[in-house]
């Protein structure tokens, strides 16, 4: 058992409510949250007045892209990806999936992320690399018109919905500009056999929007419910050129809209109506996107994008309170992601669990703890990062990992991608 104590928690039970209770936890769960007891726990951490958090949910990402980090920057989105990320991706295989993803873990763990909306491909070298490190993933099927089929999809759906307690599978496909309106019809008939909700790329940018409606007079929003992919809800990834009618076509079907403001900003893709989306109850999350558009897989710099980018687009520096964007890099990410056990700090709930360290500059004076995540926190005010139950990032260290062996083989394969283009 380990008990953490003498700190603040933000357990996310009753609103944004901080509280100087315990938190017990034993093996995967938390066991215990409240006032002092009496007993002694096998490891006693003392917060020293730190918070205790839920651990960030990175609800959209490409792990294995860290092999583009910086490689091919500073271009726009459809050369970016049809001219160097395709061929580079083309030559990958089961093994560099495994250490390209491993060194991504590496980087969410020491962003206090426990959770990560992983969409790409060799799904087995995905699920191990993340039962190894002891990370938490969600995989979101990856079809499209030229990689994988519905039927194989289906077998994915199957297979590792019940192939580890960190391991969690959900259909989806790539986007709409790649992946045939009859691909599209047969991945919405499979969603309706499971009753599952359906993922994809969405509205990233104004020409995949224009595009979709000179094809089919709608746009992919209209599309996707005109098909029957939101018959059970879903999400769309990116979100950004959103129509009024779009927008109620999320709210009605419970689609997650889930932003990813630092890609769409290197990219100039565009700003997510976040705000707009938030005042009209639909459901939002925040993903990082992949380490080759971003560069980084940092949950704070996401947050403070999300945060401010709405401010310009409304021109209104009320605009979307820090409270709630908080709130969607952690309860909103886990609930999109289907992670219903490790949403809160709660007994009876997966210790996926975070401590922030508020004895940083810039972190004090202490006015409002959750605005400071939002608007001065960094990466450095992860003191740990706990998932099921086990500490695998604290104090700068990450436990039981060689992370130079990572590293090594991580440039390794990078090296030879790059001869590849």
């Amino acid at each position: 058992m380990i008990r953490f104590h003498n700190g603040r928690v933000l357990s996310f039970k009753n609103g944004f409510e901080i509280t100087d209770d315990e938190v017990w936890t034993d093996g995967s769960e938390i066991i215990y949250t409240g006032k002092s007891l009496d007993k002694k726990a096998d490891r006693e951490i003392d917060l020293n007045g730190n918070l205790l958090m839920p651990a960030f949910k990175n609800a959209h990402t490409h792990s294995a892209m860290t092999f583009a980090r910086s490689l091919a920057d500073d271009l726009p989105l459809q050369p970016w990806l049809f001219d160097m990320i395709f061929p580079m991706e083309a030559k990958l295989n089961e093994s560099d999936i495994y250490t390209l993803s491993r060194l991504a873990f590496l980087e969410y763990l020491s962003s206090g992320i426990s959770a990560c909306f992983d969409m790409y491909y060799f799904p087995e070298a995905m699920a191990k690399a993340s039962v190894d490190a002891g990370f938490r993933t969600v995989m979101c099927g990856a079809i499209n018109n030229f990689k994988e089929s519905v039927s194989l999809l289906n077998e994915y759906y199957q297979k590792y919905n019940s192939y580890n307690e960190l391991i969690s599978y959900r259909l989806g496909f790539h986007a709409e500009y790649t992946t045939s309106k009859e691909l599209m019809s047969s991945i919405a008939s499979l969603a309706d056999k499971h009753r599952a909700p359906v993922f994809m790329h969405s509205s990233e940018t104004k020409s995949e929007v224009d595009d979709c409606i000179e094809r089919y007079g709608k746009t992919p929003t209209e599309l996707f419910e005109e098909l029957g992919l939101f018959n059970y809800g879903g999400g769309g990834f990116h979100s950004v050129w959103m129509s009024d009618n779009d927008l109620e076509i999320y709210k009605k079907h419970g689609v997650w809209a889930i932003v990813n403001p630092g890609s769409n900003s290197k990219l100039a893709s565009g700003i997510a109506p976040l705000e707009k989306m938030q005042k009209a109850g639909i459901n939002t999350a925040i993903g990082t996107d992949g380490p080759s558009s971003n560069n980084a897989l940092d949950m704070f710099r996401e947050m403070y994008l999300a945060a401010v980018t709405q401010k310009l687009k409304t021109s209104d520096a009320a605009a979307c309170d820090a409270a709630e964007i908080l709130k969607s890099a952690t309860v909103g990410g886990a609930h999109c992601m289907g992670l219903y056990d490790c949403d809160i700090i709660d007994t009876g709930k997966k210790a996926d669990l975070t401590v922030i360290d508020l004895h940083r500059p810039n972190m004090q004076p202490i006015n409002n703890i959750i605005k400071n995540i939002v608007y001065s926190g960094s990466k450095e005010n992860v003191k740990l990062t706990m998932i099921n139950g086990k500490i695998l990032y604290e104090n700068g260290e990450f436990i039981g990992t060689d992370i130079e062996k990572i590293y090594y083989d991580a440039q390794k394969i990078t090296n030879r991608l790059r001869n590849t283009i």
